[in-house]
């Protein structure tokens, strides 16, 4: 049985959160049951399936934005909260 697709929101709400130097904070939730970003409160969560081990939940957290934002993931630079549910992300471009 398939996966459903991500569910995500469009680039242009994503990138409107984003600061005036194109830096992004998100909440992460690793081992979730399904993936997705979700804009709630004026902030970005993001739902990963990977579990928080050696780096694994970061990168399907940038993969998963990078493919919301329709860029490669190297665009995506992570500023701070390699080993935190909070994360800063720099976007590119």
């Amino acid at each position: 049985m398939a996966r459903p697709k991500a569910e995500l929101p469009p680039a242009a709400a994503i990138r409107a959160l984003a600061d005036g130097q194109g830096r992004l904070a998100l909440r992460v939730t690793p081992g979730a049951r399904s993936e997705g970003l979700e804009i709630a409160d004026g902030r970005l969560l993001a739902r990963v399936r990977a579990k928080p081990e050696d780096g694994k939940a970061t990168a399907a957290v940038l993969d998963l934005l990078a493919a919301a934002l329709a860029v490669a993931p190297s665009r995506l630079h992570l500023l701070r909260g390699a080993t935190s549910r909070e994360k800063l992300v720099q976007l590119d471009g």
